[in-house]
């Protein structure tokens, strides 16, 4: 059982890290270039809420939205 645990240890140490190992390399010399992939999650996070607000814009000017007083019926 130890030598499972150890060998997905080894995957994910040696192996799936290898691209942040080099972000973290690359840092000292160009922190613009290391921080790339926050930046592309930043621009898909903004574009998300982008979509969501005029999503929710479309829906409230054709008045599809229950606006009652009580949100649930046992109230």
């Amino acid at each position: 059982m130890k030598s499972l645990f150890e060998g997905i240890a080894y995957l994910f140490e040696e192996i799936l890290f290898i691209p942040f190992n080099g972000m973290r390399e690359m840092e000292l010399e160009s922190w613009t270039l290391a921080n790339t992939l926050n930046w592309i999650f930043m621009l898909i996070a903004a574009a998300a809420m982008v979509y969501w607000v005029k999503q929710l814009k479309k829906f409230d000017d054709n008045n599809e939205e229950r606006k009652d007083v009580t949100s649930h019926t046992y109230l």
